[in-house]
């Protein structure tokens, strides 16, 4: 397991580091792009991860260079994923972690996940009990890459953003950290990737 005694507090992120649900969300984009008739590309909407459906939709306009109505998109993927039998178990060994230092340190979501969704796979998961705080794209305005939600994390445990380490999968959420001056443990199929802050 890692050691992290250097840190005050952990932060994970949810989707695909935490719990398991980005098939899920990969199959409900899958279905949103049959329905709106625009290319799926699982491989760039899984690097996507962290960002809010509305703010997904509105680069697939971009991408693509079609007119989409993001709202009526994103509505449509966040009812066909919520639609879906519930699938986010806890990804071993980020679980490992999170057992590890449960009752230890302070440790919180930030993920872009909305607020009803997060907390519903977060208790089904048996997880939600042992969190200090979980901040999702309904608790702030500027989602990853921005460090808002990381940082409203560390405000919420009262631990200074230097003091905290997060636990991310995607590239937006390790610029999110990093952003946000924190080290950062990218969540791969076998382990994780240390990718510390640049300090001047």
């Amino acid at each position: 397991m890692l050691n992290l005694e250097l840190y005050d507090a952990i932060i994970f992120d949810m989707d695909g580091t935490l719990l398991d649900t980005m098939p899920n969300h990969v199959l409900a984009w899958e279905m949103t792009a049959r329905e709106f008739d625009f290319p799926f590309d699982q491989g760039w909407l899984h690097s996507l991860g962290g960002m809010p459906s509305v703010k997904i939709a509105a680069e697939v306009s971009k991408r693509y260079g079609i007119e989409l109505d993001a709202a009526l998109v994103s509505t449509f993927k966040m009812n066909t994923f919520r639609e879906l039998p519930i699938n986010g178990q806890p990804i071993s060994h980020t679980y490992g972690v999170f057992e590890q230092y449960k009752n230890r340190k302070p440790m919180a979501i930030g993920t872009g996940s909305q607020r009803e969704s997060a907390l519903n796979l977060l208790a089904h998961a048996g997880v939600l009990d042992d969190l200090e705080c979980v901040v999702s794209a309904t608790d702030v305005e500027r989602h990853k890459p921005n460090p808002d939600t990381f940082l409203l994390a560390a405000q919420k445990m009262g631990v200074s953003p230097g003091k905290c380490v997060v636990f991310e999968d995607t590239l937006l959420g390790l610029q999110a950290a990093h952003a946000g001056g924190m080290d950062c443990y990218l969540v791969t199929e076998s382990g994780f990737e240390f990718y510390p802050v640049e300090t001047a």
